[in-house]
């Protein structure tokens, strides 16, 4: 049998549960709540505002979506040129500043301007912020300054950590922008620290034994995203079977 034009493909999908079928028919976009309690959150807030109420008229939420996901690349090809020249290290500076730029303020442009277009900018922001994040560790890992499976440790961490956050905006409604008082931003601070304490100084010294500066970071902030990760876990998991409880 030929499909009608406005036929939905739920319909010939096969569902366990019916209700599941009515329930895909009946979805719509819903508007998730923003959970930001980073320590930043409320100045950042502020100059976002300001700096999108004075965002010239032919700049889009677009250009600077491109222009945070342009910037993290930079960013990772300037850590694989510090091993020749470690005055890269202030390019990637420069870098972390424009990606808040762009990745900061693309939402709010958007918001302010009432031109929100929510499944499309959480997809690509998203996405892009994938692509950074793996320009970023890649960068890392041929730097010199980490260890490459200290990278892709961290950029596991990112992933997974992503991962529980999407599901949870999905299963409970609330989309979540930091974990522990840390966002985005403070990660691109401490980041920019890094690069400072690592241009005078590559070498950690600890118990009488030498270690480079990141891979001590860089297994710091594994250990803390595996924690986020199982804390976090176990809280919405708990959560979801309380309120989905299934009677006796």
């Amino acid at each position: 049998m030929a499909a009608q034009p406005n036929q939905a493909m739920t319909d010939f999908c096969e569902q366990v549960n019916p209700c599941l079928l009515l329930e895909m028919r009946c979805v719509r976009v819903r508007t998730e709540a923003r959970i930001q309690q980073s320590w930043l959150a409320g100045p950042e807030k502020h100059a976002l505002l300001w700096l999108a109420e004075h965002t010239p008229d032919w700049i889009s939420s677009d250009h600077l979506t491109l222009l945070g996901l342009v910037a993290q690349l930079a960013a990772g090809a300037f850590y694989a040129l510090a091993r020749l020249d470690r005055l890269a290290l202030v390019a990637v500076i420069l870098c972390l500043g424009l990606n808040w730029l762009g990745d900061s303020l693309d939402g709010t442009l958007a918001r302010v301007r009432q031109r929100q277009r929510p499944r499309y900018g959480f997809y690509v922001d998203h996405m892009v912020d994938s692509f950074g994040a793996l320009a970023l560790m890649a960068g890392l890992a041929g730097s010199g300054y980490m260890h490459a499976w200290i990278a892709i440790g961290l950029l596991v961490g990112f992933l997974m950590l992503s991962i529980q956050s999407y599901l949870a905006t999905h299963a409970l409604g609330e989309f979540r922008l930091s974990f522990w008082r840390f966002g985005p931003t403070e990660l691109r601070i401490l980041l920019a620290i890094g690069n400072v304490a690592l241009f005078w100084k590559p070498m950690a010294h600890i118990l009488g034994h030498a270690f480079r500066l990141f891979d001590v970071g860089g297994l710091t902030g594994i250990v803390g995203m595996a924690a986020m990760l199982v804390a976090f876990t176990l809280k919405n998991t708990i959560r979801l079977h309380s309120e989905e409880r299934i009677g006796a």
